[in-house]
């Protein structure tokens, strides 16, 4: 039965290539952070930061509010994340391909393939973090990068309460984002510039995967954009704990790297110089985003070009006690996400729950081709005209290693930790910094029945492999 259903999957895919070849299609461009909270972008008023390009393109085009990351089989979360932006498919079954990225290649199943089925020039430069090799599923590659800039112990622990600080993140001794005197975020601007200069002329679309490190640790950035951040501007976080309870049962312990930039406890000076060197790389990057946006603008094709903006997932950088995005946390599920194209509403905000992943499938859309059943997520070009989705999601789910789960439905949301045997429950639509934990409220127990049993239902379509019925009995 699968075979028939993957030869049919084939024929619609050519009969959608030859439909669309004499078609005037878009290019598109798609550009994605790591390490970047939906709370960054100073337009939408979250966060005192500069991000006059992000700002830009919030302008331009629609931003999802409710953008989330499903979340990871990965103590890293970025590897879950793009593994799903590749495959198309969700959390446990992208899982279940990580190893097996070469056969999904070689199958002609990744994303960048899918559109290169569709008639596209396909480019890629940045960070890829994805188990094949790169450049054997885009047609042109440069500037690759590692997941992270390396480690210098400098850029770490840090800084001691009552030492001097070593690290200096904008000197570049200290190499990670520094090399050749260069940063990666201007490194990797330059490569898509110059991608935009060799191809303006061309008659061929491109698909453009312009994947920045930045902002993840170590987060380095010029002088000039650390000194808009003076320690008295950064507000510390409502939610500011020097220690998060249960950090060894859900897998953010002293010992995992993310909790291990700073020291413990936290201090409110520890979470404010991380979160000035946070806010700091993101205005670099910004910077750097309005270099392409302008050489865009310049070589005639940013009218006939989509851009969606996104982020791997988000950081908490301080927030609940925490340093990663290895937790359930808003802070580090949502993302920033924002569409930019011909037919997007313009300065428009839509607070429809997505997933970050659904950025392949609306590219797919948008390049015409057909959704086989293999494909997961959804196109976002339904929501951009003003009618419902393909499929309403009623509830989202979260979800790292056996450690956590979380989903969200009608403003609530229910974390579960099964290895602490703790229930964590928030009222997002009253609390939206998830300061008050409801979970002990008697008044609350069979809400939270209700939202274990739409975990379970979500767990159950999602193949996901934890058993939680002794936790969430269906009776």
């Amino acid at each position: 039965m699968r075979s028939i259903s993957r030869l049919l999957s084939i024929v619609l895919m050519l009969v959608g290539t030859q439909r669309l070849a004499a078609a005037d299609r878009p290019n598109i461009l798609f550009i994605i952070a790591d390490d970047q909270s939906f709370q960054t972008i100073g337009a939408l008023g979250y966060t005192d930061i500069e991000t006059p390009n992000l700002d830009r393109l919030v302008k331009r085009g629609t931003t999802f509010t409710q953008a989330r990351n499903m979340g990871s089989f990965h103590q890293a979360v970025c590897v879950a994340s793009r593994a799903m932006l590749m495959t198309g498919r969700s959390l446990w079954r992208a899982s279940a391909l990580y190893e097996l990225a070469d056969q999904e290649r070689q199958a002609g199943r990744l994303w960048p393939q899918r559109m290169e089925h569709q008639g596209y020039a396909t480019y890629f430069t940045g960070k890829w973090h994805v188990t094949t090799d790169v450049a054997r599923v885009f047609n042109q590659t440069k500037g690759l990068r590692a997941g992270m800039p390396k480690e210098t112990a400098a850029g770490y622990n840090r800084p001691l309460p009552g030492q001097p600080d070593l690290w200096s993140p904008d000197d570049p001794k200290f190499g990670g984002y520094w090399e050749g005197g260069r940063h990666w975020s201007e490194t990797l601007a330059d490569d898509v510039i110059e991608f935009f200069g060799r191809t303006k002329q061309s008659k061929q679309p491109f698909f453009l995967y312009a994947a920045f490190n930045a902002p993840h640790d170590p987060r380095q950035s010029p002088r000039a954009c650390l000194d808009r951040y003076p320690l008295q501007r950064i507000a510390v976080p409502k939610s500011f704990l020097p220690v998060y309870p249960y950090l060894e049962q859900i897998g953010c312990g002293t010992d995992k790297r993310d909790e291990k930039t700073a020291p413990f406890p936290r201090t409110e000076q520890i979470v404010k110089v991380h979160r000035q060197e946070y806010y700091a790389i993101i205005t670099h990057m910004d910077a750097q985003i309005g270099r392409i946006l302008d050489a865009l603008d310049q070589s005639g094709q940013a009218d006939h070009t989509w851009i969606m903006f996104t982020a791997d997932h988000g950081l908490a950088v301080g927030q609940h006690g925490l340093m990663g995005k290895q937790n359930m946390y808003e802070h580090s599920l949502r993302v920033p996400f924002i569409i930019t194209g011909p037919d997007a509403p313009r300065d428009v905000r839509l607070d429809t729950p997505i997933y970050l992943q659904d950025a392949m499938a609306t590219a797919l859309a948008i390049a015409g081709a057909p959704l086989d059943p293999e494909i997961e997520f959804q196109s976002l070009l339904p929501l951009l005209r003003g009618e419902p989705p393909a499929v309403a999601r009623h509830a989202m789910y979260g979800a790292f290693l056996d450690l956590q789960r979380a989903v969200v439905h009608d403003g609530w949301k229910l974390i579960h930790y099964p290895k602490a045997g703790v229930n964590r429950l928030y009222h997002l639509a009253s609390d939206s910094e998830e300061l008050h934990d409801l979970a002990n409220d008697p008044a609350q127990a069979e809400r939270i029945r209700t939202l274990g049993r739409q975990l379970r239902r979500l767990q159950q379509e999602l193949a996901d492999p934890l058993d939680l019925a002794a936790q969430f009995p269906n009776d």
